[in-house]
């Protein structure tokens, strides 16, 4: 009998997916291990954030199966694989920005429990998710902004909310398509060191282009080049990998 705790949270099985006559993946397969910080890596264009679509439910594949903890999710809806625990931050900032950070995770919680007719007029009598969203964002360094306007924030810490909003859904898979992104390079670490020790107990799984955030963070790499997955592997033999440096890192 399998082991849940030793098997894939993710797989990707022979999955195909094309736009009209563009073919963006053929016969791909993933595997995600469970508790992993795993970076995909790729040159524009390599299906890095159509492959996350199709993880998250936004996309639907040609044929292939996505399977979350053994179950094929192909055919769910978004909001049936949040539910299941999924839950995705955008590379495009997705924040309420008229809001401030407490309103914000409020809303979030309240849909995490269904419970998506919670409007702004009703969120202060919500005293138990109250107490909830500001333990959330007491643990993500926000505590001190919380009735601060989102758009007034500065950008990491913008960053860093759209992040505590998809923990806010207590996801067992967290899917963050550049984190990093806009960022400076101090602030692209400081954004992984917090990561790194406030996603300890869930799966991780990013999109970067910063190299040197990838190999110091992940636990494994997955390469894309042309709709294919060159090679998964740990960051150092993913560094040295001779057709990982032609296709991608260029040397």
């Amino acid at each position: 009998m399998t082991d849940p705790q030793n098997s894939p949270i993710l797989e990707a099985r022979d999955l195909h997916m094309a736009f009209g006559g563009l073919v963006v993946f053929e016969h791909l397969n993933f595997t995600l291990g469970r508790g992993e910080r795993h970076a995909i890596i790729g040159p524009n264009g390599a299906g890095k954030t159509t492959f996350v679509g199709l993880v998250t439910g936004l996309l639907r594949p040609t044929s292939g199966d996505v399977l979350f903890n053994g179950r094929v999710i192909t055919h769910e809806s978004p909001q049936q694989r949040v539910k299941a625990g999924i839950a995705r931050t955008f590379q495009i900032n997705s924040l309420f920005k008229a809001l401030n950070p407490l309103a914000s995770v409020v809303i979030a919680l309240a849909q995490r429990e269904g419970r998506a007719n919670v409007s702004l007029r009703s969120v202060s009598r919500e005293g138990k998710l109250i107490d909830e969203a500001n333990a959330l964002l007491v643990k993500f360094g926000l505590a001190d902004d919380a009735l601060t306007v989102t758009e007034t924030l500065p950008y990491g810490k913008q960053r860093l909310l759209e992040v505590a909003l998809a923990f806010a859904l207590r996801p067992q898979l967290l899917l963050l398509d550049e984190p990093a992104a806009g960022l400076s390079t101090a602030q692209g670490h400081e954004l992984f060191r917090q990561l790194a020790v406030l996603t300890a107990d869930t799966t991780v799984l990013f999109i970067e282009h910063d190299m040197n955030l990838v190999f110091r963070y992940a636990d494994r790499v997955s390469v894309f080049a042309a709709g294919a997955l060159v090679v998964q592997d740990t960051p150092d033999k993913i560094r040295t990998h001779p057709r990982v440096r032609e296709v991608y890192l260029g040397t």
